[in-house]
């Protein structure tokens, strides 16, 4: 088995042609897409329909150019995280598996992936153990469709998790429970944090399951190859499981590290010699060549306020979210660091990755 991986840029706020013509161009076909991670141009808050229209437009084109049938194209996971901050590049990630094409030929572990739905999430559940629990087994399987038998070869793992909005706050009154907040952006940060606690169980980064009042709350447990976003679009966990796996002939190898604050760029560069290319002790862009195929980024305001000794304000604007604020300032550091602007990059870091800093994942020609 082997797989394809492209980025693509979209190039306005419904298009999907960089998709289309991967597949005219014959890198893969429409039936073997298997999942897409995507940056969209909206606000990245609770209303944003950007994710919503990209996520209409790239299933239509592998409708009109496949053979899957409605239900099956609707089943493919498709990740949007909202908002281009700063020098963000709208763009997309698009994960192809080829079954009946050559691969590469090696002892080494390539690139696989693989993907599951958890189990109905309930709004009460939503930062509450339960919902660690039922992200935990969808990772488990995510992993064994992937053929990944050791944790430790897992490097990313990107979910797309239901937050609360006031229909879903109704719906659990109405049914005599209560909600962990009914601050429903504050909700993204909770669903978020929580599918983090879940991917750390499932892959023995934390041993047990959090009690209630350490969710949300007690940063020292995080994982550190967790990418969680959350949205209005679906009601479970769906969840992408990137890793190298002996039975992939993937041309591509994943590798991952930790940004430990919000400006460490040698937690990115870390990510990417984890992940198989040899680089100096001091790298530049111009030494990646045509052999990264892309960055993916989780970032939080530190709480502390500080940053290397340093007063920050972010937390105190009444202006201009802190979400969008970090995003554009990571995004930024990333841009700058690797000589690209279409970085993957997420806010909303609770529990994944160090506080004040995140998660880092890297994939790159192997060859």
């Amino acid at each position: 088995m082997s797989f394809e991986v492209r980025k693509v840029e979209i190039t306005s706020v419904s298009d999907a042609s960089g998709l289309a013509g991967l597949i005219d161009d014959g890198v893969f076909a429409a039936d073997e897409v298997i999942a897409v991670i995507g940056k969209t141009e909206g606000n990245g808050g609770v209303n944003d329909y950007t994710r919503i229209l990209s996520d209409q437009a790239f299933r239509g084109v592998l409708m009109e150019k496949g053979g899957r049938s409605e239900s099956e194209v609707k089943d493919i996971p498709m990740a949007w995280s909202g908002g281009c901050d700063g020098v963000i590049t709208p763009h997309a990630t698009v994960f192809a598996r080829i079954a009946d094409r050559e691969g590469v030929a090696t002892e080494d572990k390539r690139l696989s992936v693989g993907f599951a739905m958890s189990d109905v999430l309930l709004p009460e559940d939503i930062g509450r153990p339960a919902m660690v629990e039922k992200v935990a087994e969808g990772v488990e399987r995510a992993m064994a469709e992937a053929g990944i038998t050791d944790v430790a070869d897992v490097h990313y793992v990107q979910t797309k998790t239901p937050l609360l909005v006031q229909d879903t706050i109704a719906d659990a009154h109405a049914r005599g429970q209560a909600v962990f907040t009914e601050d429903t952006l504050y909700s993204m940060d909770v669903s978020n944090g929580t599918t983090g606690l879940g991917i750390a169980y499932a892959l023995g980064e934390i041993d047990a399951v959090p009690a209630a009042e350490e969710i949300c709350k007690n940063t020292d447990l995080y994982s550190s190859v967790a990418s969680c976003s959350s949205g209005v679009e679906l009601d479970r966990a769906q969840i992408v499981v990137v890793g190298n796996a002996a039975a992939s002939s993937s041309p591509y190898r994943v590798g991952h590290s930790e940004m430990q604050d919000a400006i460490d760029q040698d937690g990115i560069w870390d990510a990417i010699r984890d992940a198989g290319l040899e680089l100096p002790d001091r790298p530049h862009h111009t030494d990646l060549g045509d052999r990264l195929v892309g960055v993916f980024l989780k970032c939080e305001a530190d709480g502390r306020g500080q940053l290397r000794g340093r007063r920050q304000l972010m937390l105190d604007d009444s202006d201009v979210h802190h979400h969008r604020q970090i995003k554009g300032a990571v995004g930024g550091v990333a841009a700058a660091t690797i000589g690209d602007t279409a970085v993957f990059v997420s806010v909303g870091a609770l529990h994944q990755g160090p506080h004040g800093g995140g998660p880092v994942a890297a994939i790159v020609h192997a060859e």
